[in-house]
């Protein structure tokens, strides 16, 4: 996913916490109260919010999933001078490039899925402390603006990255790819932090509900989208330099929906900024003393914070792996590929949902214990495949297992996500949320690294891809094995190095 891991929304500046002083862009008559202006979730401004959201969450998953499947290598015909195709003969495409082969199939040798992951990812890492002391030096509406302005030209930018594919190879969608994750990163600090200082308290649960209902919405309509578009652009079995100069139709239409959510976004409400004089400081950057003492200290809190970057590890390599799976082994088009991915969201949010209903009746203990068998389970039931290469499941056998993989990757991942925030004292929530996204993306980037490692194996080995599953869940394995999680939400009992202001 583009948006952020975890959805906070906290206001604090994820290494520094300042007092709020007098509003310096704010809409007259707006009285600025530890309460936000708005108690109606029907205000313009908030339905404005929720459509700048969506159309960024939307926008992201659908550029990367278009990415993602253009990062893989297919099969093409080969062909002779005069572009006639010869029947019973093949070429193998790798890394864009056309080889003699004995079958019409893809090698998986030119499969640049891990890069595109890394780049997306490390903006997060590297930049998300940073971002969080703009969202509280600066009006968290300048933030959000200013974001979707940006994104208006990184989508400009990637139609010409398009465009130049067969001059350049794939080098600018890397820098588009790259900018596209530095907007995002930018962005997420002030969507979050936005909710308490533009909502009343008694609106706030039901619009971060709202909220995340609608970002998971716009993930999963964004990664179905993007196959169909992709297959209506790009005829299938077109060499991979080929088909980028085609898809810049498809970075067009992003471009269109990121104008449309900046003309959303200039419906916020002018608020002010939580700290103006708020100074820039190297402490931001990193994890902070304060949080470095309180991990240190506090074990159960660490262990929770390690196993939920298994989770991210485990949940980045899976794209990618679904992806591959659908494109070379099953051979299926890139509308049913990036249908699979997406229905993995859809049994999130259903696992989701049913997770907060079994808390209620077993122990928190007990769904995470479900949660992480059932990672295992059906990501070894993925990983099997029939002599000489068939996919054991096939494209319908998938779906379901697919469905319950991330229903249980909620029952693991939610009840972590919880304890997590409500464990560490209030003083410093906003910084353990903080450095709690950095760690689940410098997961998510190590997942690209692993997996084209794993894809260098399975092409040197002559393996099917739905071997990635297996690994997976070898990863996960002693997760399941060994975690026993401590979920007393108890405040932590060991005292930060220091709750004064940094400012």
């Amino acid at each position: 996913m583009s948006d952020s891991p975890t959805a906070s929304s906290s206001t604090d500046n994820p290494y520094a916490v300042g007092e709020a002083t007098t509003p310096t862009d704010v809409d007259p008559g707006v009285q600025t109260t530890n309460d936000g202006p708005i108690d109606s979730l029907s205000h313009p401004s908030f339905i404005g919010f929720i459509a700048t959201q969506f159309f960024g969450a939307f926008n992201d998953n659908l550029f990367k999933q278009l990415l993602l499947l253009l990062a893989i290598p297919t099969a093409v015909a080969a062909t002779v001078a005069d572009g006639t195709v010869i029947e019973g003969a093949a070429a193998v495409e790798v890394a864009g490039e056309l080889t003699d082969g004995p079958a019409a199939k893809p090698a998986g040798g030119g499969d640049l899925q891990g890069i595109a992951t890394v780049v997306f990812g490390l903006p997060f890492v590297v930049f998300g402390g940073l971002a969080g002391y703009l969202a509280d030096r600066y009006s968290k509406r300048t933030i959000i603006v200013t974001s979707k302005v940006a994104e208006i030209a990184v989508m400009g930018l990637g139609l010409l990255a398009f465009l130049a594919t067969p001059m350049i190879g794939f080098a600018g969608l890397w820098i588009v790819l790259f900018l596209m994750g530095l907007q995002s990163t930018f962005f997420g600090p002030g969507k979050y932090g936005i909710m308490p200082e533009m909502l009343s308290g008694n609106q706030l649960n039901r619009g971060n509900g709202l909220v995340l209902m609608t970002t998971f919405i716009a993930i999963i309509i964004g990664t179905a989208v993007a196959g169909p578009l992709k297959d209506s652009i790009v005829p299938a079995g077109v060499p991979q330099m080929q088909a980028a100069s085609g898809l810049w139709i498809g970075s067009l239409v992003c471009v269109g929906i990121a104008i449309v959510g900046t003309i959303t976004s200039l419906l916020i409400i002018r608020l002010p900024a939580a700290d103006p004089t708020l100074k820039l400081k190297a402490e931001y950057l990193a994890i902070p003393k304060a949080m470095r003492t309180l991990l240190k200290t506090d074990t159960p809190l660490l262990i929770a914070l390690l196993a939920s970057c298994v989770f991210w590890l485990i949940a980045g390599l899976t794209i990618q792996a679904v992806n591959s799976l659908g494109k070379t082994q099953l051979e299926i088009s890139d509308t049913k590929t990036s249908l699979m991915v997406s229905l993995i969201s859809v049994g999130i949010a259903a696992g989701g949902a049913a997770a907060g209903a079994l808390s209620r009746k077993l122990s928190d203990r007990v769904v995470i214990q479900i949660g992480m068998w059932g990672v295992v389970a059906f990501c070894a039931v993925l990983a099997i495949s029939m002599p000489g290469g068939q996919h054991l499941l096939g494209f319908g056998g998938s779906i379901p297992v697919l469905m319950l993989l991330g229903a249980s990757a909620a029952f693991f991942a939610i009840p972590i996500q919880v304890f997590l925030q409500a464990r560490p004292p209030e003083e410093l929530k906003g910084r353990m949320i903080a450095v709690m996204n950095q760690a689940n993306f410098f997961a998510i980037v190590m997942s690209g690294v692993l997996y084209q490692i794993l894809n260098t194996i399975l092409t040197s080995a002559d393996l099917p891809r739905s071997t990635v599953f297996g690994a997976m869940a070898v990863l996960f394995l002693p997760v399941a094995i060994f975690y026993r999680p401590s979920l007393d939400r108890t405040v932590s009992p060991v005292a930060p190095a220091t709750t004064t202001p940094v400012n």
